[in-house]
C-alpha cells in the first residue's frame, strides 16, 4: 500500500487569482478533498474526479478524523480552509487528532501544511493599508474560548493602541460580542477612530464599510465579515485607510530631511537605547524626591514601575553606566528587608500608583502593619488594606546617601506585581 498523505491547504480569499501555485497544485494531486461546504463550493472547478467529503460549519474535529482515515488507506487527502489553514483554520485541530492518535513526524502519513492568505490581509489590501504598523487579531467566536479570556486580550490590545482584526465577530447565534468589543475600546479609542468592516473579501458577494469606532455596532457584520479597527495614528483619505509606519517620528514631512537630533539608519532618540539614557538622566538626581519622580515617568510614558527600574539599572549603546542605587531582591530577601525597613522608624505608605488613584497614609508605624504567611495588612483609623504575598513577583530597593553625608541609606522599597505595576511602596 501506498504511502498517505495529508495536505492541509489555505487557498486564500477565494478568488483563483489569489490562490497560490501551490494550493493549487496540492488539491490537483490529491485524492480526496475535504471541507466545509462554502470552502467546497469556491474550489469546485479544480474537482473534477476527486472524492469529495462536505462537512459542517462546526464539525472541524469530524474533518480531521476522517482525513486521517483516508490517509491510513493511503491516500494523498486535502484538508481545505479558506484563508490561511494555519490561521484560525483546521491546521491545529488536524495536528491535535493526529497527536491524539499516536502520529510524529516520519511516520507512514507524511504531513504538508500549504499557507494561503490569510483574511486580515485579503481585507486590508481591499481598503488600503491599515496594518502597515503593530497589529493583533482576536476571534470573537466564545464556542471554544470562554468570554472573560477573550474580553481579557481585547481590553490588554485596545490599552496598548494596536490595530486590530477581529475574526468571527458575528454569527446568527452570537450577536452582543461585537458590541460588546466595541464597548471596551471605546474605554480606550476615539470614537472616532477609523474601522474597515470587510465582508467576503474578493468574493462576488463583497461589501465594504468604513465607518468609525461609534459607529461600528450598527453595520451589517456576520461570520464572513473581518473587522478592522485603527489605532491612535490611523486615518481615512480619499476612500482608504492608512496607518503610519512612523517616518514622520524621523523625517520632516516624511520625504524631507531628518528631524534634529535624529540619525538615519539609526534608532530614534527615543528608541530603546536612547530612552534608556535619558530616563537614567531624568532620575539621576532627583534625590529627595526620587519616588515621586519614577511614578512621574513610569506614567509620562504609560509604562510599568517595573520597566523604569530596569531601563535604570541596564547597560544601553548610548550611555553604559547603570544606576547603582536600584536594586532588584529575591522575594524573601525582600519581604524580610521591607519588615526591617518599616521596623526602623515611622513610614509613609502609599498603595497602588498615581496614575490609578494612589491611596497615601503617611508616619504609619510598624505597629499598625501587620505580615503573616499569606498578606501584608495596615490598618489605621478605620482604615484596612491588605496585599496578597502570592501577588508579588518583583521587589525592588531604593538606596540613596542621606541628606547631607555620604551615608547611604534605603529610601524606599517597592513591592510589584506580576505586570511590574506598584502595589505597595513604603518609603522615609
Amino acid at each position: 500500500m501506498s504511502k498517505g498523505k495529508i495536505l492541509l491547504v489555505g487557498f486564500g480569499p477565494g478568488s483563483g487569482e489569489h490562490m497560490t501555485f501551490r494550493a493549487r497544485e496540492a488539491i490537483e494531486e490529491s485524492d480526496v478533498v475535504i471541507g466545509y461546504s462554502t470552502y467546497i463550493k469556491l474550489v469546485e472547478d479544480l474537482l473534477v474526479d476527486k472524492e469529495v467529503i462536505r462537512k459542517g460549519m462546526t464539525e472541524e474535529t469530524d474533518r480531521a478524523v476522517e482525513a486521517y482515515a483516508h490517509a491510513k488507506q493511503g491516500k494523498t487527502v486535502a484538508l481545505i480552509s479558506s484563508g490561511d489553514i494555519g490561521v484560525y483554520g483546521m491546521a491545529g485541530p488536524s495536528y491535535e487528532v493526529l497527536f491524539q492518535a499516536g502520529w510524529k513526524p516520519g511516520d507512514d502519513i507524511e504531513v504538508e501544511l500549504v499557507p494561503g492568505t490569510t483574511a486580515l490581509s485579503s481585507c486590508a489590501a481591499r481598503v488600503g493599508s491599515p496594518l502597515t504598523h503593530d497589529f493583533c487579531s482576536i476571534s470573537l467566536s466564545d464556542l471554544l474560548t470562554p468570554w472573560p479570556t477573550i474580553a481579557r486580550r481585547l481590553d490588554a490590545v485596545a490599552d496598548s493602541d494596536f490595530v486590530i482584526a477581529l475574526y468571527n465577530p458575528k454569527s446568527g447565534r452570537r450577536r452582543q460580542q461585537i458590541i460588546e468589543a466595541q464597548r471596551i475600546f471605546l474605554k480606550y479609542r476615539s470614537p472616532d477612530t477609523p474601522v474597515a468592516i470587510v465582508k467576503s473579501a474578493y468574493r462576488d458577494l463583497e461589501k465594504i464599510q468604513l465607518v468609525t469606532l461609534k459607529e461600528m455596532g450598527d453595520c451589517d457584520i456576520g461570520m464572513l465579515t473581518t473587522v478592522l479597527i485603527g489605532n491612535s495614528s490611523t486615518f481615512f483619505k480619499e476612500g482608504l485607510m492608512v496607518t503610519p509606519r512612523g517616518y514622520a517620528n524621523k523625517y520632516e514631512n516624511i520625504t524631507g530631511g531628518v528631524k534634529q537630533g535624529e540619525k538615519r539608519g539609526r534608532s530614534l532618540s527615543l528608541g530603546l537605547d536612547g530612552w534608556k539614557a535619558g530616563i537614567k538622566d531624568r532620575l539621576s538626581n532627583t534625590n529627595p524626591n526620587l519616588c515621586n519622580d519614577i511614578e512621574t515617568v513610569a506614567a509620562e510614558f504609560e509604562l510599568s514601575i517595573e520597566e523604569i527600574f530596569l531601563a535604570l539599572t541596564s547597560p544601553a549603546e548610548e550611555s553604559q553606566n547603570t544606576v547603582d542605587w536600584a536594586e532588584e531582591l529575591a522575594i524573601e530577601e525582600g519581604l524580610k528587608a521591607f519588615q526591617s525597613f518599616i521596623q526602623e522608624s515611622p513610614k509613609n505608605f502609599a498603595i497602588g500608583e498615581q496614575q490609578t488613584g494612589q491611596t497615601q497614609l503617611t508616619q504609619f508605624d510598624s505597629n499598625n502593619v501587620k505580615i503573616d504567611n499569606n498578606s501584608i495588612c495596615l490598618a489605621q483609623n478605620g482604615m484596612m488594606a491588605s496585599v496578597v504575598k502570592d501577588k508579588i513577583q518583583h521587589i525592588w530597593k531604593i538606596n540613596y546617601p542621606s541628606n547631607g553625608t555620604d551615608e547611604v541609606v534605603t529610601q524606599s522599597i517597592w513591592l510589584l506585581d506580576k505586570r511590574g505595576k506598584a502595589m505597595l511602596r513604603t518609603f522615609g
